[in-house]
């Protein structure tokens, strides 16, 4: 089998720098064999975010860009956090918030983004795990998009 690593060089994907909690909290909580991975957002390579509101300044595809590149954060957060992607094993639980307008109903479509990276890494079957998805009318520093996840994780080699 294929390393995540490996994989992940030969999709081409450039990983933003891991962001740095701006609060109270744990990026990453590690209990037995899951990890939960706290809200990211779409952070650049150059440190900037994806902002806007959907519905408003930005499309469907504009959203699914900025979940996607959430993903990227995320797994750049995992990469740290747990030394080498090559620990996931699954995804198992994943809650989307997009920025937007109060008539806007897609956000399971923008939440797509996100969901495609880990299809495109994990495959159909350990990509897709539990999701919900849905609209808000704010989120931290007016980023677009917002995602927490659960991951299943391989156990550190002893």
């Amino acid at each position: 089998m294929e390393s995540l690593e490996t994989k992940l060089e030969s999709l081409g994907w450039t990983l933003p720098p891991a962001p740095k909690p701006v609060g109270l909290y744990k990026p990453v909580l590690i209990v037995g064999n899951l990890a939960y991975v706290s809200g990211h957002g779409p952070l650049l390579p150059d440190g900037s975010l994806m902002l806007g509101r959907v519905g408003l300044d930005l499309d469907v595809t504009a959203g699914q860009a900025a979940a996607r590149q959430t993903a990227l954060a995320m797994l750049a957060t995992l990469r740290r956090e747990l030394s080498s992607l090559d620990r996931l094993v699954r995804i198992v639980k994943t809650l989307g918030l997009v920025r937007c307008t109060d008539d806007f109903g897609q956000s399971p479509l923008v939440i797509n983004g996100f969901s495609q990276v880990f299809v495109d890494l994990l495959g159909n079957d350990l990509g897709i795990g539990a999701r919900s998805a849905l609209g808000t009318n704010s989120l931290p520093n007016g980023m677009a998009v917002e995602v927490e996840a659960i991951f299943e994780i391989k156990p550190l080699a002893e």
